[in-house]
């Protein structure tokens, strides 16, 4: 195909971020690639459910032709046509998340030819994937900064293994996105809750516990919430950090033969290194921030040190794009990242 893209599946964090980058680069570019060694070095190589789900969403959007679009696959062709906005319902089939799948398709739907509403299926708060809370509350608040007008709403969790999560996203379409600044974080406020489905109600309270005494928080601010209706058993502690700036979200997910003691004091060891640093950007926003910043006007925020998956999504974002994206050690932790605009590419 002309200006086909090859993409090395196993290239630097080698997993389906790859993927989903090169899906939503190549539905707004409108350039079609190749992708071979689909996450190689997992224990189960190819694409699992929630990676299919994401590929049959962005064919959908676009009317695009696919070739290697099934479970197992290793290698997949890939060749965009126009995105149409429209109602769209995307079901992950297990607990994969599906808030992943919205994030392939959704820097396309806003520069669709009308509204688009997306239900949602699968996974809501996994471990690997942004929770839905995420989305809501530090993601998507951003994105309208930047100029988007999109609104959604949760109506059924689903946690791993069993799934069952359900999230309505409606998405309008939108001019280019304004540029970012986020130097500066100013005076934080912190919350915390601990969620918990078909388990008592004590570990939520043992999570607390930790929290508050971790973080020197008082317990006003520190609740425990029963979810009922869910598909299966989910244990989740949300540490809310909310600044002028941004408001960002560490997440810890209970796990069988983990105690609760255990997942708070993670949550907070992450907090706690957001915490320190005094940087309004967490490192889980800058690896979702690099995408729509080179789609839009570009921009610069001051974060933690980049995961392996924030520097694997630069690598491919620059493939599709003429996007600058410098990542500049400015202290002890402490980076600067800055992205040069590249519109829509050639």
């Amino acid at each position: 195909m002309t200006n086909e893209i090859t993409i090395d599946g196993a290239a630097g964090e080698g997993g389906g971020q790859l993927l989903r980058t090169s899906l939503a680069l190549s539905l707004v570019t409108g350039r079609p690639f190749r992708i071979e060694r689909i996450r190689a070095g997992r224990s189960k190589p190819g694409l699992l459910r929630q990676h299919l789900t994401a590929v049959q969403a962005a064919a959908a959007v676009s009317r695009a032709r696919v070739t290697g679009a099934e479970l197992g696959s290793r290698e997949l062709q890939f060749e965009p046509s126009p995105v149409h906005g429209g109602d769209y319902h995307f079901a992950v089939g297990t607990a994969g998340s599906a808030t992943l799948v919205f994030q392939t398709v959704f820097p396309a739907l806003l520069s669709a030819n009308a509204p688009s509403r997306l239900v949602l299926e699968g996974g809501t708060h996994n471990p690997f994937a942004p929770t839905f809370d995420f989305l809501a509350t530090t993601f998507l608040p951003v994105l309208r900064r930047m100029g988007a007008t999109v609104n959604t709403r949760l109506e059924a969790y689903g946690f791993f293994p069993a799934g069952g999560g359900r999230f309505i996203v409606e998405v309008e379409p939108c001019g280019r996105l304004q540029p970012l600044t986020l130097l500066e974080r100013g005076a934080v406020r912190v919350s915390a809750r601990a969620l918990v489905a078909s388990l008592p109600e004590a570990i939520a309270k043992r999570e607390l516990s930790i929290v508050r005494e971790r973080l020197g928080l008082d317990r006003l601010v520190c609740h425990p919430l029963n979810i009922d209706g869910s598909r299966g058993p989910g244990n989740v502690v949300t540490i809310t950090i909310e600044s002028e700036a941004v408001t960002e979200i560490v997440t810890g997910f209970g796990v069988k033969g983990v105690t609760a003691e255990k997942v708070a004091a993670d949550a907070c060891d992450e907090a706690t290194r957001y915490l320190d640093l005094d940087v309004p950007v967490g490192i889980h926003l800058a690896d979702q921030l690099l995408l729509p910043m080179a789609l839009g006007s570009g921009g610069t925020f001051r974060t933690l040190k980049p995961t392996p998956h924030t520097e694997t999504n630069a690598d491919v974002i620059r493939r599709f794009l003429p996007a600058a994206i410098e990542i500049e050690h400015e202290a002890s932790g402490v980076y600067r990242v800055t992205v040069g605009a590249a519109g829509k590419g050639d």
